[in-house]
């Protein structure tokens, strides 16, 4: 028959291995974003009043491995594309095609992805985009980072053939992934520390 020490002991290590989870768990779950390609407008043929172009809108976000990218649209398409597909608005050879008006496309790799509209002529007038997904090294030393700016070959975002991307493309942004889950994160984990303080001097 087990002593109250025993139990006690027991009761304890379950304790610390839930607390343990819950901080391991967490952090799984905040470790990625998903981003709203285009804000709240969404996927769509530009008109010529928008407040900006889908490339200024991705030159504002930072993109990291895990990241998703949600596009929602009706009677159009995604395609995942090359830089040629992308500068020339070529829709016949897509690397990825995607269809089902809400399309969720995870990030796995870093570097530069491009999708364009499957409808060539909303392409033309500016519904294509370069996403550029953050290397891990630049992640953990955000002050070394280097400022990248997409080829000049690689443009093409609106009509006059301007893609909106500035010299600084990894410039402020106005919403961070790293940025909302490492806080989100950091809080998790010192809370979970507390518990297991408090609870170790009762």
């Amino acid at each position: 028959m087990a002593t109250n020490f025993e139990v006690s002991l027991r009761f304890n290590v379950f304790v610390l291995s839930l607390v343990v989870t819950f901080m391991f768990v967490s952090n799984i779950f905040v470790s990625s974003f998903q981003f709203r390609v285009g804000g709240e407008i969404g996927w769509i043929k530009p008109i010529g009043n928008e407040s900006e172009t889908y490339n200024e809108w991705a030159a504002r976000n930072r993109f990291h491995i895990g990241d998703t990218l949600y596009f929602k649209y009706k009677g159009d398409s995604v395609l995942e594309v090359t830089p040629a597909s992308y500068l020339n608005c070529n829709t016949t050879s897509p690397i990825s095609k995607f269809e089902n008006g809400e399309t969720v496309y995870k990030i796995s790799q870093p570097g530069f992805f491009y999708f364009i509209s499957g409808q060539k002529n909303n392409c033309k007038f500016g519904q294509r985009i370069i996403i550029r997904v953050m290397h891990p090294s630049e992640i953990s030393s955000p002050a070394s980072a280097p400022e990248i700016s997409p080829s000049p070959a690689v443009g093409g975002g609106g009509v006059d053939g301007g893609d909106g991307w500035g010299s600084d493309f990894l410039g402020p942004p106005a919403i961070n992934s790293t940025t909302v889950l490492s806080v989100f994160s950091c809080f998790v984990t010192a809370l979970g520390g507390f518990m297991v303080f408090l609870y170790l001097l009762m």
